[in-house]
């Protein structure tokens, strides 16, 4: 059937399971929004605040579902501010289709009015993009577009499509998805037996998990894999949800703020077992430091992520989850009972305290009793010292549960994410925000109230920019350099009923049960701002430069 090129871009959504998007309207995406009118009893659209908030919104609906996301901008300013969203989203893996309006084809390179080279601006942070610039090729390219983002790797896609192309007419025919097939065809016999023999001659292997394990749906797998080789388990941020937090053999997050015990004990393993992971700057601390007396057995589906940050002894390039079940089925059960006796010492030496016994209202309490309150809330957050408090604090046991910008540290991404979440799960959503980061995104409050969705925003206010103000007082002779917010004090409150949104504001513990409880009760956004101290810091730390096994604990 003859439609037009606005039409056959909805009509592909359609084919891709597509129910949900998130975008802003703009003039060289009109005729995509006159036929998303057409199309809104099978597609609704969530108009965002900010197109930022959008590309975030599009973010967190694939991290809580592992489908493909979609945002949709106008051109040149329109295009441009979902930029940091599709590069959030492609660092860390997630399958994000972002789809662009562009001046007509005539008009391109001419720099005409709100025109700008958007595949160009966006070819280092995605996967793969496009320019239609013939209407008959407009659904094939959509249909790429989707098996780009979810195949192999997942990641970020953008397809532009000038003005002119939205109105041309061309054949439509629908088409069933081509499906996604799982990459086996590296993990050999060979590639197996080698890994199963590292495995077996190891006396002290240690685990560690990233984001692919999530991704590839593999907890089940990785937790009975940690057990037939007797082996203790550390994850990255990423990785949270990926294995249990509650297991015995789970240990925690490793990196700059890791738990002692993880940084401890891939220093003194003989075996590091990376999956799906990439060894980040913020895991690996100083390489030449790290895990010096182990081999390294890397799993990842990605070849480009073998020996890049770290050498490995040995790899096995694949899918995640089968690459774990075929090792199950050739490794023989291990039993490493010394090393499961030190895991156990260390997890009760370096338990995560802090100071609670003297009245104030402190961020590791405040996460700890959202982890106790909030059922099986999605819990997202933003960047930050609050986000490490929470990557500690949240007892995270299944996939997609918590969300968060891993590889960018994008400020900002949490209460979109968060909306993206809800419109998902229809769960309520926790975003734990600094307030630092809440004043660059609040406007998506306005987007919250208005589709009514059970988000939570919980700002732990300190009234400064919490980490650069820790890295100020540790290795800068407290040089409070442009990381105070409070010379005039935003009142959260007031702002937050302004957006109609209910508020509660919390300055002692004891307020905190009764204000989550009430929240949660609403079932539509609230603000709960809890007043915390300027001083309170993450730890342990491993300050810049040192080996992972150089954490501080305590500023003393």
């Amino acid at each position: 059937m003859q439609l037009k090129g606005a039409e056959i871009l909805l009509e592909c959504l359609l084919e891709q399971g597509v129910k949900d998007i998130f975008g802003y309207p703009g003039g060289q995406v009109l005729p995509i929004y006159d036929a998303l009118y057409k199309y809104s009893d099978k597609i609704t659209h969530y108009l965002a605040s900010h197109e930022q908030g959008a590309s975030h919104a599009a973010d967190g609906f694939a991290r809580a579902t592992g489908k493909v996301g979609v945002c949709l901008a106008t051109s040149g300013p329109g295009a441009t501010n979902l930029v940091t969203g599709i590069a959030t989203a492609h660092m860390d893996s997630q399958p994000l289709v972002a789809i662009t309006g562009n001046v007509p084809i005539p008009l391109l390179g001419k720099d005409s009015f709100q025109e700008v080279d958007i595949t160009g601006i966006t070819m280092p942070i995605t996967k793969h993009n496009f320019i239609v610039k013939d209407v008959n090729d407009l659904a094939d390219i959509m249909r790429q577009a989707f098996h780009i983002a979810q195949s192999g790797r997942p990641g970020a896609v953008l397809v532009d499509i000038p003005k002119d192309i939205q109105v041309a007419e061309a054949e439509y025919t629908k088409t069933t998805p081509k499906p996604i097939e799982v990459d086996t065809s590296q993990l050999t016999r060979n590639a197996l037996d080698e890994a199963v023999k590292i495995l077996t001659e190891s006396k002290r292997p240690f685990i560690y998990a990233g984001g692919g394990v999530v991704t590839a749906d593999a907890r089940d797998e990785l937790v009975n894999f940690a057990a037939l080789l007797d082996a203790p388990v550390c994850i990255s941020a990423m990785g949270k949800g990926g294995f249990p937090a509650s297991h015995d053999s789970f240990v925690g997050m490793i990196g700059m703020h890791g738990t002692a015990t993880s940084n401890t004990l891939v220093s003194e393993c003989d075996l590091l077992i990376a999956i799906g992971a990439r060894f980040s700057d913020r895991v690996v601390c100083n390489a030449a430091r790290f895990a010096t007396d182990a081999k390294i057995l890397h799993i990842d589906i990605d070849p480009a992520e073998i020996n890049k940050n770290v050498l490995t002894s040995h790899y096995l390039i694949g899918d995640v989850k089968s690459a774990l079940t075929r090792l199950k089925e050739a490794l023989p059960q291990q039993n490493h009972k010394e090393w499961i006796n030190k895991t156990a010492e260390l997890k009760a030496k370096y338990k995560l305290n802090y100071q609670n016994d003297d009245g104030l209202l402190r961020p590791q309490y405040i996460i700890e009793r959202i982890n106790a309150l909030a059922g099986d809330a999605v819990i997202t957050t933003e960047v930050g010292q609050h986000q490490m408090w929470a990557c500690q604090h949240i007892k995270t046991e299944s996939p997609r549960q918590f969300i968060t910008s891993g590889g960018l540290g994008t400020m900002g991404f949490g209460l979109g994410a968060a909306i993206g979440a809800a419109v998902a799960t229809g769960k309520t959503v926790f975003n734990i925000a600094g307030d630092g980061c809440f004043r660059m995104n609040n406007i998506e409050l306005a987007t919250a109230v208005e589709y009514e969705l059970p988000v939570i925003e919980v700002i732990l206010n300190n009234h400064v920019l919490g980490m650069v103000r820790q890295w100020q007082t540790l290795f800068f002779d407290k040089r409070y350099s442009h990381t105070s917010l409070d010379t005039k004090t935003t009142d959260f409150i007031k702002l937050a009923e302004a957006y109609q949104a209910a508020a509660f504001n919390v300055t002692r513990p004891e307020e905190l049960d009764d204000a989550i409880k009430k929240a949660m009760a609403l079932g539509k956004p609230a603000v709960i701002n809890c007043e915390i101290s300027a001083d309170d810091k993450v730890f342990p730390m491993v300050p810049l430069g040192k080996g992972v096994d150089e954490y501080i604990l305590s500023e003393s």
